[in-house]
């Protein structure tokens, strides 16, 4: 089937948080949202079929993933990355974030602390602290306009904690939101064997593993036996396929034991996913590669087209993606600080983006921007941009 990826769908006054909350984020009606990761696409077929199918069934009560699904998983494993996983490793979770939340108070103890590598995903940082637990910061290094770990400050991170709280994890994000780096193999190694040798785990947030611009993705807990035992790794259809709204994660921890503390935890905290998400779930994972396939070539189009136009645009220049659909645009030639370039973006260009100062102090300049819509959308929000930077100048 083709799908048509430059159909433009009025979303608005559907209850849909990018759309109809413009107002509640960004205090104006007048903007182009590009901001949240979910994308202005229409969700495969047989998703909306296989939805439609189940709710025909008029009974929406307390649901288990059936065999089926738990299947669907473990094939997608072995088909997409090669990795042969036992199915009571799955763990479903409404979502990463409440995932990740889990995950650390699953493997610390309030006052241990946690690794993080900034500019990050903002919702790992109270996923730390509402645990109890205290942020040590790993920075991620621009070097040439592309990112790059710091292995000396990493290991010195946990070499150096003598006396201090315990360094119980670290959190790694790949592909990594929003600065875009795709970590591979010998990267993941390099820093795995830092934190494991060190007696830390790794929670390994790779929801964006299907969205890929190069290469082929390495689930963390794949590489070895060591870092199996030592990893949770948390995946979901949610960005591939567009199903946030639908709250279903596939949490993969191969360690009984670390598996076990997760579970209790999740007890009574934090509920299983529902009836429609499993479904969704099971249906993209079985049948929704043409449509994937279709949508990556379209992101690859607009990310060529988005580079290409921000070459004109005086003061700002692209951070090259290697998979995820957010981009993250260096402004901080333009000269202004983080707040002046929020205010910036959305009183002159009128487009709402994530600004970069959230994801720690070493985004500030930058503005992270979703670029999976329609191309007259992006066109759009790239037009307002440069005019806004050409007016600056008069």
């Amino acid at each position: 089937m083709k799908y048509d990826f430059d159909m433009i769908c009025n979303r608005k006054n559907t209850d849909c948080f990018k759309w109809d909350g413009i107002h509640e984020i960004f205090g104006r009606d007048d903007i182009i949202p590009m901001w949240v990761a979910d994308m202005d696409f229409p969700v495969a077929k047989p998703i909306t079929e296989a939805i439609k199918k189940r709710a025909d069934h008029p009974f929406y009560g307390y649901t288990k993933p059936g065999p089926s699904t738990i299947e669907s998983v473990v094939e997608r494993m072995k088909q997409k990355f090669n990795w042969e996983i036992q199915p009571e490793w799955i763990v479903f979770t409404p979502g990463v974030v409440p995932a990740l939340h889990l995950a650390i108070r699953s493997l610390t103890h309030p006052g241990d602390a946690v690794l993080l590598q900034k500019p990050v995903y903002y919702p790992f940082f109270p996923a730390v602290t509402r645990s109890g637990c205290q942020i040590v910061n790993n920075n991620l290094k621009l070097v040439d306009g592309h990112y790059e770990m710091d292995y000396e400050d990493l290991e010195d991170k946990f070499t150096s904690r003598t006396g201090l709280s315990s360094l119980k994890a670290m959190m790694i994000c790949n592909p990594h939101n929003p600065v875009g780096r795709h970590w591979n193999e010998e990267e993941l190694i390099k820093a795995g064997e830092i934190a494991i040798e060190n007696g830390a785990k790794v929670i390994s947030d790779e929801i964006h593993c299907e969205i890929l611009f190069k290469d082929k993705h390495v689930p963390f807990a794949s590489i070895s036996e060591e870092f199996q035992e030592n990893s949770i790794v948390c995946m979901a259809p949610s960005k591939t396929f567009n199903l946030a709204g639908l709250e279903v994660s596939t949490i993969i921890i191969p360690n009984k034991k670390l598996r076990d503390e997760f579970v209790g935890m999740q007890s009574g905290m934090v509920p299983r996913p529902n009836l429609f998400g499993y479904t969704a779930l099971e249906a993209a994972y079985r049948f929704g590669d043409n449509w994937l396939e279709q949508a990556l070539d379209y992101l690859k189009g607009n990310l060529n087209f988005l580079m290409g136009y921000v070459e004109k645009i005086p003061g700002i220049s692209v951070i090259e993606p290697e998979g995820t659909y957010l981009v993250w645009l260096d402004c901080r030639e333009l000269g202004m600080d983080g707040q002046e370039l929020r205010d910036f973006m959305l009183d002159k260009a009128k487009v709402g983006m994530d600004d970069g100062f959230v994801f720690g102090d070493s985004g500030t300049g930058f503005m992270r921007m979703n670029i999976a819509c329609p191309r007259p959308i992006l066109k759009e929000a790239l037009r307002r941009i440069e005019k806004a930077v050409l007016d600056l100048g008069e």
